[in-house]
Formats: C-alpha cells, structure tokens, sequence
C-alpha cells in the first residue's frame, strides 16, 4: 500500500490568501493524499472561504485561537499519513513538492526533513529566490537551515511530542528541527524554489524578529544539552558575532554621516556639559 500524506493548513485570520494555500495543497500531484485545515479561531469572513471548501478537503478542525504551534499539533495528531507536509495559509507550494519530497525521504531513512528553495514575492512580484542549508543537527544549532514549511514523519513527530505550545510568538519551526535532528538524520534541500513565501507588511516573522534575542534564550536554553555537547560551536559563534558586530560599528564609525554627525552635535553637547552639569 503506498503511504498516505497529509498536508495540515493552520489558519488563523486569513481570508486574503487561505484559498490559494487550500487550492495548492489539493493541486500536489502526490496521489494518496489528505487536506487538513485548523481553523485556529479564525474571524467570520475566513470561516465561510474555510467551509466553502469542505467538499474538497478532508477534515476541518475547529479550535478556540491558541497560536501556530497548538493547531499544528492539533492537525498532526488528527492526521492519517505517514508522512506531514505543514503549510502557513499565507504560503503555498508547487504541486510537485510533496511528490518529489517523499521520494527522497522514502529512499533514506536517515533523511528526517524535506525542505526546498523559497521563492520570496510581495505584491510587487518576486523579491529573490531563498536556499536553505540544510544539514544535520550541527548546522541548525545557530541558524534554521530549513524553511518553516517542509516534509516529515509523523512518527519522528510523535518521538519529539510535536512543536512547542509555549512558543507562539515564532521560530517554532526551528526549535521543532533542533529536537527532530538531535536524534540524527539531517535535512534534504531540493535545489528548486518549489515554495512559495508571501513577504507581507505585517508577519509573524518580522515580529519574532523585533524580540528575536529572548526568542534565542529560551530555545537556547530548553535544549541546554545540545549546545551544552556543542560547547567549542557555542563559543565560536558567539565570539563570530561579537566580531561582525564590532566591525560594522567600526564601519559605522568612520563614515561620513557619522562624523557630520559629531560634528552637529558638538556644540550642544559642550553647552549640556557646561549648563546642566
């Protein structure tokens, strides 16, 4: 019997861009598939596009607003593949991925992630195209090396109980990846922008990274071990940042505008000094 896919949509609050999510995953030429949409406490109006399809899809899960980690849970765990592809309802992927995922992952058992080149677009068009890394466990300590959407074995999900709940502000997917990939296997980038990445004005991405830092101690911290066991790849990230961080002061500091700058600011300066001492 050939293995099933499930393709599991968390959607909340998007009625702009949810039906063309929808319609791709329908659309991926992978034949023995199954649609899942977590309607995550979404408004009116993205309820009635999410039920205009439900002669289309398989399953429409329907849960009080708990953040992009719980209703990828949700749809998991409901879901009969052997193999998840999660798809962001702002995003959609090329009909071919999902086949030409699993069979990649179907003929290594060490391959634990399927991912791919991104095509970023805004309104305007394409912005550039996106290659993650990929790699093994090492390489996504510091970096995910996998974009957010990608393929994956339910079972693996199950060893690693799924994404982390307490984690709704973003850069769940990458926590996820580290605890996947610490149990070994690596991530396989298909070198074509197979993905599609809606760049909006307004994202829980861009979000994640105005706090990214308290984001990064508390990944960095729950899975204190890996890094921990990574003790000299800790140390020489750190001191890589603290350098590129010096030089692009250094090179902030000797430029023009800079300098102008001081040069402004001199006079009040001296009178603060001399006035309000």
């Amino acid at each position: 019997m050939i293995e099933k896919l499930s393709i599991v949509i968390p959607c909340y609050n998007d009625p702009l861009f949810i039906e063309e999510s929808i319609d791709s995953a329908i659309s991926q030429s992978y034949g023995n598939k199954e649609v899942i949409v977590v309607d995550d406490g979404s408004n009116f109006e993205t309820k009635g596009i999410i039920k205009s399809f439900k002669s289309k899809i398989d399953l429409i899960i329907t849960q009080d607003n708990k953040g992009l980690s719980a209703a990828r849970n949700k749809g998991i765990q409901e879901a009969n593949g052997e193999y998840i592809i999660v798809q962001d309802s702002d995003d959609y992927f090329d009909s071919s991925f999902g086949e030409k995922a699993i069979n990649i992952i179907r003929s290594n058992e060490n391959c634990k992630i399927v991912t791919c080149e991104a095509r970023r677009f805004s309104q305007t068009g394409t912005i550039d195209i996106f290659t993650p890394v990929g790699g093994n466990l090492q390489n996504f300590l510091f970096q995910n090396s996998a974009i957010g959407n990608a393929l994956f074995r339910k079972d693996d999900f199950l060893k690693i109980d799924g994404y982390d709940e307490e984690m709704t502000q973003g850069f769940e997917d990458w926590e996820f990846y580290i605890r996947l990939l610490a149990l070994g296997g690596y991530a396989h980038v298909i070198k074509e922008p197979l993905f599609n990445y809606r760049q909006k004005n307004i994202s829980m991405r861009k979000k994640a990274n105005q706090i990214q830092f308290e984001i990064w101690e508390y990944i960095f911290k729950k899975n204190r071990h890996l890094y921990l066991s990574s003790y000299d790849k800790l140390i020489e990230n750190y001191t890589k940042t603290l350098r590129k961080e010096r030089n692009q002061f250094l090179k902030l500091k000797d430029s023009k505008e800079y300098i102008l700058g001081g040069l402004v600011l001199k006079p009040f300066r001296y009178l603060k000094k001399r006035f309000l001492s």
